[in-house]
């Protein structure tokens, strides 16, 4: 088996570019898009309505992009099976940025009428497709090249790549805002949409120069273990882990999403803070998540996903109610450390160790199908309708309770998920091994 310890220095920081920066660019779009919609969407594409209304239908837009991931995630994952995994990590990256860019130049409601939410759904769409299958194929690109004992922590790139991004998405508007109202209504928002085009051009470059994965060529092509249909054999094969993967995404995307994009909204148009104080405070918790990203998925290659995961998630039970306590005083430490503790703890202890376990539940003939699909389904159930979800509450009762009783609800889901899921951190992932693959699996090393 190729070790990538045997590779260069140079060639490892090449692996490690290829699938963060698309990472980074995936969730840059989409954060920035949430923030778009927190903020001047409802006002650019749906004037005919109220305020409150034109907010719900920007975050039921939002939404669109995550009823399109699974789909994309189907297709994209089989082709990643199939094919191998760069030819589909360089199209995802072009469709999201294609995407991204297109949002920048359109004409808004004032221009165009109806056809200005009808373009913002369909670049939302091309977004989605493309990012149903870039995030599972970033972490499979980094977890099939790692050393065995360190797949969590070179799988945590990937998931340090979406804090990069929703870094750069929240400096990006944070910059735009401070523009006068007039200049960031007409032309202002637009500039963060365009800036992605950059990161587009760096991640195609990177993409091309990388080679496909050691276990993908030794493990499936060279053993001729290409299927016809690996999502379905993913499905069909390893449900169990499948629901595993479904359940666990429920909190760790629900209030990935909520928190972030819910909570900024709720700060600036439910409690009247400044939007800058909001976005600064949202930028600080991403900057801390960077590290304890990293810290959370070192930790899960030491005592196992399962315990570290766990934690983020029972954590997660409680800090959805100590957010909104902490933001309810209006004072930045204590909005700071609202979002700190929901990103870089909550979301960090469960997005860190999730990479490496999500690839090691499927063998590398389903990993990508398996995965992708799998995940992207419950980002559809958690993450898309999550701001939707928390702002109906609150229009519809008046109060905050309600929203925190529904992020405790998303996170028990996922303890209850991950405590009937099985461990994986000493797995080898080079060979099926359920039952049907367990004759491969016994031929080859103990550990790959």
């Amino acid at each position: 088996m190729t070790d990538i310890t045997a590779h260069d220095s140079r060639s490892r920081l090449r692996v490690i570019l290829a699938a963060s920066i698309g990472s980074a660019l995936e969730w840059y779009d989409f954060f920035l898009y949430g923030t778009a919609a927190a903020l001047v969407f409802g006002e650019l594409f749906f004037p005919k309505s109220d305020p409150v209304v034109g907010t719900l239908l920007a975050f039921l837009t939002f939404g669109v992009g995550f009823v399109v991931r699974p789909l994309g995630g189907v297709l994209f994952g089989i082709l990643g099976d199939r094919l191998g995994r760069k030819p589909v990590l360089v199209a995802t990256l072009l469709m999201i940025g294609v995407g991204t860019t297109l949002i920048g130049v359109l004409p808004t409601y004032s221009q165009i009428g109806i056809w200005a939410p009808i373009l913002l759904v369909a670049m939302r769409v091309v977004q989605g497709l493309g990012a149903g299958a870039e995030y599972g194929g970033a972490v499979i690109y980094l977890v099939e090249n790692a050393p065995p004992q360190r797949r969590g922590f070179w799988g945590s790139f990937a998931p340090l790549g979406v804090s990069v991004g929703n870094l750069l998405a929240a400096a990006a508007f944070a910059l735009v805002t401070m523009l006068p109202r007039e200049d960031l209504m007409s032309w202002g928002w637009r500039l963060p949409f365009l800036a992605s085009f950059l990161l587009i051009l760096v991640g195609i470059y990177v993409r091309m120069k990388v080679a496909e994965t050691p276990v993908y060529t030794e493990a499936v092509v060279a053993r001729g273990k290409i299927e016809k249909n690996p999502a379905v054999e993913a499905l069909k094969r390893h449900p169990r882990n499948f629901l595993v993967v479904l359940g666990s995404r429920l909190g760790e995307n629900g209030l990935g999403y909520l928190f972030p994009v819910f909570g900024l909204s709720y700060c600036i148009t439910t409690l009247g803070i400044p939007k800058s104080e909001a976005l600064s405070a949202l930028m600080l918790a991403f900057g801390v998540e960077l590290f304890t990203i990293v810290g959370f998925a070192s930790l899960s290659d030491r005592i196992g996903r399962r315990p570290v995961y766990m934690f983020g998630a029972l954590f997660g039970i409680f800090w959805a109610f100590a957010f909104f306590w902490l933001v309810g005083t209006k004072e930045w430490i204590w909005i700071a450390v609202a979002f700190i503790g929901a990103r870089a703890i909550v979301t960090a202890a469960m997005f860190g160790p999730q990479a490496a376990y999500f690839a090691e539940l499927f063998p590398p003939q389903r990993r990508f199908a398996g995965f992708a699909f799998a995940r992207e389904l419950g980002s559809l159930l958690a993450g898309g309708p999550a701001p939707f979800v928390a702002a109906a509450l609150v229009a519809a009762f008046g109060s905050w309770w309600p929203v925190a009783c529904y992020a405790a609800l998303l996170a028990a889901l996922t303890v209850i998920a991950i405590w009937f899921g099985p461990e994986t951190y000493e797995e080898n992932i080079t060979v099926d091994n359920t039952a049907d693959g367990a004759l491969n699996a016994a031929a080859m090393p103990a550990r790959a």
